[in-house]
């Protein structure tokens, strides 16, 4: 990338395949992973699946975050979800609607809150012998969700500004950070199941999952992960 000390992959917008429409496959695609940030969003509660299994209260949840974020869908009310992309020129001030706003603010909330938490678990553990990664989430998650809310609605997040200009460069934030939580979690919750109980192995446990972070991360300020290339300015551009 021009003047990066850092070798950077990058795109022109001009070089981008547009498309028109989104295909009804592309949409059908989007919709699962909206189902899973709307379930997700009450931390204690999924803590609380993931340790003892589904209640009848989160089933429920499950099927009005299927029957509200179907209907979002159906008018176009979700990212990726829409009859067709939302942004074209990436340069463009555009405004950018409520209905992406709020989604990628719940996702940001979820995606740091979730791995703050467990890095926070990981080292309670470490120091005193002891999990109280429930009691973590009961006390913490919120706070520091609603810390992202606020963010949020005050147009501070990386695609949850009031204007769409900077979708170029803020949309690689945004990916790269899922990619980093969306490996670095299962390899968490597996080395949780492999390794025995003892502090030395929640040592080995936090590395794991600090050091797969950092991995993704690296790759993806390199540009080197799916969407984490910054595009420069150019003509036209899809973004997702």
């Amino acid at each position: 990338m021009p003047n990066s000390s850092v070798a950077v992959r990058f795109e022109y917008a001009s070089e981008r395949t547009i498309r028109k429409r989104n295909k009804l496959h592309y949409r059908f695609a989007h919709w699962p992973i909206w189902i899973v940030v709307f379930y997700l969003a009450p931390g204690p509660f999924t803590f609380d699946l993931f340790a003892h299994g589904v209640h009848p209260y989160m089933a429920a949840w499950l099927g009005l975050v299927i029957i509200a974020t179907g209907m979002a869908g159906l008018f176009g009310k979700l990212p990726g979800v829409e009859p067709k992309p939302y942004i074209i020129r990436f340069t463009e001030d555009r405004s950018n609607p409520l209905y992406r706003r709020t989604c990628y603010t719940l996702a940001w909330s979820e995606l740091v809150t979730y791995a703050a938490l467990n890095i926070a678990g990981l080292i309670g553990a470490i120091a005193t012998g002891q999990w109280r990664l429930q009691q973590i989430y009961s006390y913490a998650y919120f706070p520091i969700a609603a810390t992202f809310w606020v963010l949020g609605a005050l147009g501070k997040l990386p695609r949850v500004k009031p204007s769409t200009a900077g979708e170029g460069h803020e949309r690689r934030y945004f990916y790269g950070t899922v990619w980093a939580c969306v490996v670095a979690q299962p390899i968490l919750g597996l080395l949780w199941w492999w390794l025995p109980r003892g502090r030395i192995f929640d040592i080995l446990r936090l590395c794991g999952f600090g050091g797969v972070l950092a991995f993704m991360g690296a790759l993806a300020v390199r540009g080197h992960l799916p969407r984490t290339r910054p595009i420069l300015p150019g003509e036209l551009a899809v973004s997702d």
